[in-house]
């Protein structure tokens, strides 16, 4: 069988990390932008998403990749991907109006017998609603992490599979194309399928929001939640690679747009989702972790001190600003009294007047404190001595632990880590000299 080419109709983060990857399998790729400026970017080499790998990987193979705002291309193609990134708004609702209307525009150039795939995430239902041949209509679960977007496009666990009939062969052609991952296929009806997805971040959640909660009681009782992790990874109920870190509450749109979708369900179809709202208020608090703890620490005392902000990406690796927690904090703080670093997010793009500074350490310059709010590689460079040197103050807010706790109290600095009790200068120096 010649192998199939491979259109994606979106040339968002989900639509150009699957392009690459499909052409990094071998495919010919046709990538469709409604925006010639968008394409005529990445054709130059400008992607519009920040992810690590992707710009070598769509060089390495751009033999294989077409980008085009032409949509008529779209009908060389046997397997259409609708491809967009879906909205969400604050309270975590969809707007699908982008995927309606680029589905529409898919359908009026594709072949009659090539294949729509619909990789977005809808709600339970909406892929059955297509007017599509329900035999040449698919729905595929996406498995999109900002961040590790090219990892988990190269090699999926699984593909989930919405179909109209699950128990029929699925089309040779998708099939050859799937099988080209080397991961097992897991074939169901649309709506299980739709609601898979949902179900997985219901999951990750509950591991959340234990994570979360514990690490809050370790810090009051003594207990330190990293010697705990351990303990939980051993367990196969629980599983190595369950999400029991503890971490600043629910960011990116996917989790907190499926408890959206499970709450409304609910109230339509009168099922108690009681312990999903306790999980939204559970995350709500704990994303306000950092302004607690500097509060107590800093602003009590010093009302107008001045904060060294390290990161704004609601997660390393990715531009993405969604839901994160140094927009939780800033909502707290007198920006004017701010300076903040971010390797990916310009400041001023997240909040108009916020001071940027171009080097971590410079957003550190006669700060009273430091909060390195996203956990990237290049906050844990920073050398804690010379962190020291360039604060007026004495507080390092650090939630993921990226500088060792020993290193920053011997540099004379109070040290706030999620889950542990805090470490303070004075009481080390006292306990070295005891």
């Amino acid at each position: 069988m010649t192998a199939p080419v491979i259109g994606f109709a979106g040339l968002t983060h989900l639509g150009l990390n699957m392009a690459a990857a499909s052409a990094a399998r071998g495919f010919k790729v046709v990538g469709y932008h409604g925006d010639p400026a968008v394409v005529d970017a990445i054709n130059a080499g400008h992607l519009p998403v920040a992810e690590p790998d992707l710009d070598d990987m769509i060089a390495r193979n751009r033999e294989r990749l077409t980008f085009t705002s032409d949509d008529t291309k779209l009908a060389d193609c046997d397997i259409v991907y609708i491809s967009v990134d879906v909205p969400t708004d604050d309270n975590g609702q969809s707007d699908l109006a982008p995927i309606t209307d680029i589905i529409a525009t898919a359908e009026r150039a594709m072949s009659g017998d090539a294949l729509l795939v619909v990789l977005c995430q809808v709600p339970p239902g909406f892929t059955r609603t297509l007017s599509r041949d329900p035999a040449r209509l698919y729905y595929q679960v996406e498995t999109l992490i900002f961040g590790r977007a090219v990892e988990r496009a190269m090699h999926p666990e699984r593909f989930i599979v919405g179909c109209a009939k699950p128990d029929a062969a699925i089309d040779p052609r998708f099939e050859n194309y799937l099988g080209a991952f080397g991961c097992p296929v897991l074939p169901m009806r649309y709506e299980s399928a739709e609601l898979a997805k949902i179900s997985i971040n219901m999951c990750l959640v509950a591991s959340v929001g234990v994570a979360n909660t514990m690490a809050e009681v370790c810090e009051h009782v003594g207990a330190d939640w990293s010697e705990i992790i351990p303990a939980l990874r051993l367990d196969a109920r629980i599983g190595p690679k369950s999400y029991i870190a503890p971490g600043l509450g629910l960011a990116g749109g996917n989790l907190e747009r499926d408890l959206a979708t499970v709450i409304g369900l609910a109230d339509r179809h009168a099922t108690d989702a009681g312990i999903v709202h306790a999980w939204l208020a559970n995350s709500r608090h704990r994303k306000d972790w950092c302004y607690r703890t500097l509060k107590q620490a800093v602003l009590d005392a010093k009302p107008d001190a001045t904060i060294g902000l390290l990161g704004l990406a609601y997660k390393e690796n990715t531009h993405s600003t969604k839901n994160a927690a140094s927009l939780a904090l800033l909502s707290h703080l007198d920006t004017r009294r701010v300076t903040a670093h971010d390797p990916q997010v310009r400041a001023a793009e997240v909040l108009p007047g916020l001071h940027q500074s171009e080097t971590p350490l410079d957003a550190c310059d006669g700060a009273d404190a430091v909060v390195i709010i996203t956990p990237w590689p290049l906050y844990r460079e920073i050398d804690p001595t010379e962190l020291a040197r360039r604060m007026r103050g004495r507080a390092l807010i650090d939630p993921y632990g990226l500088l060792s706790e020993t290193a920053v109290t011997a540099a004379g600095l109070d040290h706030f880590i999620l889950g542990r009790a805090p470490k303070r200068a004075a009481a080390t120096a006292e306990a070295r000299h005891a």
